[in-house]
């Protein structure tokens, strides 16, 4: 070979391998530099945990604990200061709305209406009634009680009027918890996307929102779905691990909050058309949307419906899926799911 061609080889040979090292210690550096972060702590009643993948830390918990504060000022019944407990007020008929409770109104109306009904936001003084509010009760309601209390319950016992959300009668009470918190979730996971952060997984109460993948490797994220343990005592079991890359994933169940009265189990789920808990198979349900607010307000849905009714629903519904655990006609426990849940199943337990 030409000793200057073979110079130049040699050349281009060094060269090529330090690129190759170069490349390889960049990689490696950007995949330590990639995370994970993590927050944890304690608001609206619980725990939350989240966790996201970025070069530097760019989240605060002292930031997230001021953003579900201000929500809750805003959308908890537990705080005698925020909007919603100042509309319940017998002496209040209207209230001007923030941004938060003006968009969890209106998805709750939206999925009121969508459900014929079954999912109710004026259906709170029969949950306080029956002990599941923020108030501890002395007696449980008779039947009297609960058709008095019917009177103030239903979607046109309210309304919206620009910014400003409007009782019709004075006894309207309203309560968002079975949204509020799928809701939560989703404004974390819009404050995340300012800053830019694209692989994260946000949990607050179980209710999560999941966008990417884990890093490095880009590998989905995985989640267990509860279920409930065949002795009462026991912890619930984790049923089914899930692979997801987008969206919300919430849980409904009758497993935690109930008691037992006459041979009936009452639970927090509150049945707006009968003022009593609903009483069909469902033990829980587990539903995969978009975004979190709307998982968390479907699964009550379908906690009313009955998987049935639930999965021809969602036949008719696109970009929603659910599974479903419940008591056969012998008591027997059973599960099944939509058509398109089964697509994010790793594995079963």
């Amino acid at each position: 070979m030409n000793p200057t061609i073979k110079a130049r080889f040699s050349v281009f040979v060094a060269c090529k391998a330090f690129c190759t090292l170069f490349l390889l210690l960049f990689v490696s550096f950007g995949a330590i530099a990639q995370g994970p972060f993590y927050i944890s702590g304690y608001a609206q009643g619980t725990t939350y945990h989240l966790t996201y993948y970025a070069k530097d830390s760019l989240v605060s918990q002292a930031e997230i604990d001021g953003l579900l504060n201000q929500l809750d000022s805003s959308l908890s019944v537990y705080k005698p200061y925020s909007l919603i407990s100042r509309f319940n007020l017998a002496a209040c008929r209207e209230i001007k709305m923030d941004r938060h409770l003006k968009a969890v109104i209106k998805k709750a109306m939206e999925i009121g209406q969508q459900s014929d009904g079954m999912f109710d936001i004026t259906v709170y003084p029969l949950v306080r009634a029956w002990g599941f509010g923020n108030t501890k009760v002395q007696h449980l309601p008779d039947a009297a009680r609960i058709d008095s209390l019917l009177l103030g319950v239903g979607p046109d016992k309210l309304y919206v009027e620009k910014d400003r959300l409007v009782k019709r009668y004075a006894g309207v009470q309203i309560d968002l918890d079975g949204i509020a918190q799928g809701y939560s979730v989703d404004v974390v996971a819009d404050f995340f996307e300012r800053r830019h952060i694209r692989n994260y997984l946000i949990e607050i109460g179980g209710e999560i929102r999941v966008k990417g993948c884990k890093q490095p490797g880009n590998q989905p994220f995985q989640i267990g779905v509860e279920s409930p343990a065949e002795n009462s005592t026991d912890d619930p079991i984790m049923e089914r691990i899930l692979s997801m890359k987008s969206g919300g994933l919430t849980t409904s169940g009758n497993y935690r909050k109930y008691f037992k009265m006459n041979g009936r189990v009452m639970s927090h789920l509150i049945d707006p058309k009968t003022g009593y808990s609903f009483q069909n198979e469902m033990i829980a349900v587990t539903v995969l949307a978009k975004d979190a607010i709307t998982a968390d307000g479907y699964d009550n849905v379908f906690m009313g419906m009955g998987y049935k009714k639930s999965l021809e629903f969602l036949k008719r519904k696109k970009g929603m899926e659910a599974y479903f655990i419940y008591h056969k006609n012998d008591g027997s426990v059973a599960d099944t799911a939509s058509a398109g849940f089964y697509k994010y199943i790793k594995q079963k337990r």
